[in-house]
This record gives C-alpha cells, sequence and structure tokens, in this order.
C-alpha cells in the first residue's frame, strides 16, 4: 500500500510524497503554545483555535492512523519588469493553488479508495487539507520523509527546495512509514540575515513582522515601522527563500500547465499596477490567490512601493 499511494501521487502530478504515522506532536504543541502566548501570530486568530486538533490529527479525524503528504513545485524562474511592485511566486498562476491541489488529493483519494477500499478514509469528517484547516502541514512534511523545516520556518523539500504547496489527505488505515528527514541548515544563517524585517529568529518567526503577513493578512494599512522596508514588495515576500542555498541549488521551473501564470503578473509595468481599477484587478485576478489579499489592500501596498521608489530616487 505504502509503495501504492507513492507511485500513485506521482501519476496524478505531484512532485513528492511521504507517509507518517498519526500521532500527538508533543514538541510542536509546547512550541506553538508559547508562539501563541507571545502574541507572534498577530491577527491571525484562528491559528489559536482548534490547538488540540491541530497538534494531534487522531483528534481531528476519528479513526486516523497515517498522513499521506504531498507536494507541488510551485518555482517559476519568470521575472517583473524593472520597478513594478513585485508578486511573490506563489502566488503567479491563474488558478488559485488550493483548488489545484484539492483536485488532485481527490484523485488520490479515489485511487486508494478503488484498490483498498472505502473504509481508508473516515468520510463524515474533512480529512484532505490545503491551507484550509488546523493541520501543520510542514511538520507532517518532514515526519514524512519529505524534508525538514528550515531556519525561515518553511519546508526545504530534498531535490525541490522550499517553493512548492502542501497537501495532506489522512487515512483510517496502517501502512509502512517514511523516515523523518533531519535538519540540514547547519550553522548557515543567510535567511535570518537577509530578512529586511528582522521577522525570523533562530528557529521561529515573528508573523507581526513578516512581509508577507503585512501585505496580506494584515488587514490594516502596513505598520509604519515596516512600510520602508518592503524592497518593493506588493504582496508575498520570497527573499527568505531566494537567498537559501538549498534553493539556488535545487529550486526549477515546474511542470505544471494547472500553475500557468497570470500573464499581466510579468508583462504589468509599474504604471499597470497603479492605474488598476477595481473592475481590472476583478478580471484579470478572477481566480488568482491574489484575491485573498483583495484590491484594496494590493492597491494600498502599490502607493507604499512606489512612495518608497519616490523617495530613495
Amino acid at each position: 500500500m505504502h509503495k501504492f499511494i507513492k507511485e500513485a501521487a506521482l501519476s496524478i502530478g505531484f512532485d513528492a510524497c511521504g507517509i507518517a504515522r498519526a500521532e500527538a506532536l508533543t514538541e510542536d504543541a509546547a512550541f506553538l503554545q508559547q508562539w501563541l502566548a507571545e502574541g507572534k501570530q498577530g491577527e491571525m486568530g484562528y491559528l489559536a483555535r482548534n490547538f488540540e486538533k491541530r497538534t494531534d490529527p487522531r483528534l481531528m479525524v476519528p479513526g486516523c492512523k497515517s498522513v499521506v503528504v504531498v507536494l507541488l513545485n510551485y518555482y517559476n524562474d519568470k521575472t517583473q519588469p524593472a520597478a513594478a511592485p513585485l508578486i511573490a511566486k506563489y502566488a503567479w498562476s491563474a488558478t488559485d493553488y488550493h483548488q489545484v491541489l484539492k483536485q488532485k488529493l481527490l484523485e488520490l483519494e479515489h485511487k486508494i479508495t478503488a484498490a483498498y477500499g472505502a473504509e481508508c478514509v473516515n468520510s463524515d469528517y474533512q480529512h484532505s487539507f490545503v491551507d484550509s484547516a488546523p493541520v501543520l502541514e510542514r511538520r507532517w512534511a518532514q515526519r514524512a520523509g519529505l524534508g525538514w523545516i528550515g531556519k525561515h520556518t518553511q519546508l526545504i523539500a530534498t531535490g525541490i527546495g522550499s517553493y512548492c504547496f502542501i497537501g495532506v489527505l489522512m487515512l483510517t488505515v496502517e501502512t509502512e512509514y517514511d523516515e523523518a528527514v533531519p535538519d540540514r541548515c547547519g550553522k548557515c544563517t543567510r535567511c535570518i540575515d537577509a530578512c529586511p524585517t528582522k521577522a525570523l529568529t533562530g528557529r521561529s518567526m515573528d508573523a507581526r513582522r513578516c512581509i508577507s503577513y503585512q501585505t496580506i493578512e494584515y488587514k490594516k494599512k502596513v505598520e509604519p515601522e515596516f512600510q520602508s522596508l518592503l524592497t518593493g514588495r506588493a504582496l508575498g515576500c520570497d527573499i527568505c527563500a531566494d537567498v537559501c542555498p538549498w534553493n539556488k541549488k535545487w529550486a526549477r521551473q515546474h511542470q505544471h500547465p494547472e500553475l500557468a501564470p497570470v500573464e499581466a503578473i510579468g508583462r504589468w509595468t509599474l504604471a499597470d499596477w497603479q492605474q488598476m481599477t477595481p473592475d481590472v484587478f476583478g478580471k484579470t485576478f478572477k481566480s488568482s490567490a491574489i484575491q485573498r489579499a483583495g484590491f484594496r489592500k494590493l492597491k494600498e501596498n502599490i502607493d507604499i512601493v512606489t512612495e518608497n521608489k519616490q523617495s530613495t530616487s
């Protein structure tokens, strides 16, 4: 069954697949509890909800015995016009990655149940996840032998790097399990050193200081102390990933037609972004993950980036 699942995942189009035994994540629970107590989640209040379920998949899905983790490479080597406000790589695709992964996970589930029976999943509960529930995806990916969590707090997938989406499928049957991957960051601190806002500290991140949080999750205007530190980024940030030696070694252009980019991102100049109207935004990014930020927030970020450029020119 172990071999079947991994081969099925690859046949569907995932770039990697691993399986871990479902059990309580006691160390992560202690870390998360302290992290939340320090308020480092900012306005992402959902991270404090369903705490017990977040750290034990057996409470999330009754009967869960195995956690199947899949990866989908999203790295693209395309660039934006000079001076254009920067959009993080994860948001380039015209189709929201959540929908792409959910569909592929459903295909994987159907292959598994067709071969081994409907009892492989608990159909009374949600058991397939893509950033949609209290699941510690990166930790499960590490436990499933797919990579390790770097000092930038992202998964560094062996042979792929950290530009990958993570999907999780919880099964109610046991199988063989992959071995967890040990940390390979060593003494390197390039991601920590490169972060303009100093959001990274050791193995932790203060989300409130993260450019991605400030430009997407934070619904108010980017805090004044961070506005001059956006370094041209209007939605999300790839700085810590871009400087990672493992990404320089492993990151390759993805081969997924489903993640074809919004052409405008690679074509629009600063003027195009500045002149963008709500109607143009809606039509251009109608199915994109960029919709998550919304027109007002994105336009606000673009104005800040523009002001920064003007003040330094």
